[in-house]
């Protein structure tokens, strides 16, 4: 019988907030993990880091476009700059190497219209050592949404960067940057994004996470890589070194798979338990359980400040008038509880005033907790999609815990120094000075930064689909399940 994770009743820890079983999967030590954001350095190091394969490279994702090149500016790594002539190169050059690469079934159709990638997929397929699928072990109209890279159980990256077009962008998010443009050649705008590189322990458990991904979606069982000595690509500075870091998924229940909300439990955990900040940078803000979490700490008298990084809209119509207008309603209400003026929600801009597209996801509790990942500020990211997050804690009395606190306001700082346009230093002190809300305002200035968002009025159209959970379910839709069983039935 399916089983189900439990979810919301948990009784708090009040030393830690990763509580495997709980908040997260597990915990497992890396030696080091960085930090790697926006797309320019996240490109060339996965480049980087499969060519120190030897055993096997696990690409999960939501999407790929196997026309990307890694180095816009010009190859300066071995093998093709492309990422599918990459993969069919190093595939016939090493045919001791295993390549698996799992991509949402649904991203297919949006491929059809992208010229090559199909047909170059269909290439791949010819070589023994290269193994490409579609994953569809998930409810009808949920999303197969995670992001990692796997190599040899020794390194990995989990995050929010699909390898796909349009991700590439700088940390200085130039306007009108020519080296921003899809592989038919049309510009697209600014776009930042954040991912995370891990070795150790950690690396181990995100490969056996994806051999279990691939054998949900294929059937088929693969064997862990034999041993081999650690690495780490030169493109990545470790931000952390010899830490804990918890690994938290969401599952929707789908035929004897289980149920996992540990990202939701990890986030309202955060919101619970978070005594000053809370900084947040997310693709959507759309989830009323999340809304309602945040409600209640502005009530509270000595409740966190907490700052929202969004993008102005979402990408597409319906999408747009979907979580646009649900993040609309939820600013109401947020707003309403903001009692204690300790609540923002900004948008990024370029220094000529184009908007900057934010598709990291990021989470910073205090100096206490870092969590980047998969997962959004949204229905879909807390029980129907699948999201795969990693998080480091510095916790009350460890020895580390001082020297994780001192980093965790250091990636804070270089984080808004990037959307401020400002040294790190500089951040850190009107911080340290005004705390988050008023150290931001007092950095604000014309041109590059952080611009209030303001929501536009809710129209008829987007008011219906707002109220429709269809493109942003918690779970399958009761027609959605229903036609689930029937689909299955004769299967069973």
């Amino acid at each position: 019988m399916p089983t189900t994770a439990a979810r919301h009743d948990a009784s708090p820890a009040p030393d830690r907030l990763l509580r495997p079983g709980d908040t997260c999967w597990r915990i497992a030590r890396a030696g080091r993990a960085g930090l790697v954001v926006d797309a320019q350095d996240y490109f060339r190091a996965v480049k980087e880091a499969m060519l120190a394969a030897r055993h096997s490279i696990m690409l999960i994702g939501w999407d790929f476009d196997l026309r990307i090149q890694f180095e816009p500016d010009g190859a300066t790594l071995e093998g093709p700059n492309a990422l599918g002539p990459f993969l069919r190169w190093i595939g016939k050059t090493r045919p001791e190497l295993k390549i698996y690469v799992l991509k949402w079934d649904l991203g297919m159709v949006q491929a059809l219209g992208r010229g090559s990638t199909p047909l170059m997929i269909l290439d791949w397929t010819t070589s023994d050592n290269i193994r490409f699928h579609l994953d569809g072990a998930h409810p009808p109209g949920a999303a197969h949404h995670q992001k990692i890279v796997a190599i040899d159980d020794v390194f990995a990256f989990c995050g929010g960067i699909d390898m796909t077009a349009d991700r590439w962008d700088t940390r200085g998010h130039v306007d009108d940057d020519p080296r921003r443009r899809r592989p038919s050649g049309r510009p697209y705008g600014p776009w930042h994004d954040a991912t995370m590189a891990l070795d150790g322990a950690t690396a181990k458990a995100l490969g056996e996470h994806a051999r279990e991904r691939w054998r949900l979606a294929t059937g088929e069982a693969l064997e862990p890589p034999p041993p081999r000595e650690p690495f780490w690509p030169g493109a990545v500075a470790p931000t952390f070194v010899d830490v804990d870091v918890g690994i938290a998924r969401t599952a929707p229940l789908f035929g004897n798979h289980r149920r996992v909300f540990e990202v939701e439990s990890l986030l309202l955990a955060c919101i619970r338990e978070a005594r000053e900040t809370i900084y947040c940078e997310s693709q959507y803000f759309a989830s009323r359980t999340v809304a309602e979490a945040i409600a209640a700490r502005l009530r509270d008298e000595d409740g966190p400040e907490i700052v929202i990084v969004n993008p102005v809209s979402a990408d597409g119509y319906l999408e747009a008038a979907t979580m646009d207008t649900a993040r609309a309603r939820l600013l109401g209400l947020v707003h309403d509880a903001d009692r204690h003026d300790r609540f923002r929600i900004y948008t990024p801009v370029t220094h000529a005033g184009e908007d900057i597209y934010v598709h990291a996801k990021i989470l910073v509790v205090d100096d206490r907790l870092i969590r980047i990942g998969s997962s959004n500020l949204n229905n879909r990211s807390m029980g129907f999609d699948t999201e795969c997050d990693v998080a480091i804690e510095a916790v009350a009395g460890a020895p580390d815990e001082a020297q994780l606190k001192e980093r965790i306001r250091e990636v804070r700082a270089d984080l808004l120094a990037e959307h401020l346009a400002c040294a790190p230093e500089e951040a850190h002190r009107a911080l340290s000075e005004a705390g988050l809300v008023r150290g931001i305002e007092r950095l604000r200035k014309e041109g590059r930064g952080l611009v209030p968002y303001e929501p536009d009025p809710i129209g008829p159209a987007e008011q219906i689909l707002a109220e429709n959970d269809l493109l942003d379910p918690e779970r399958p839709p009761k027609w959605l399940r229903r036609a689930r069983e029937t689909l299955l039935r004769p299967l069973k």
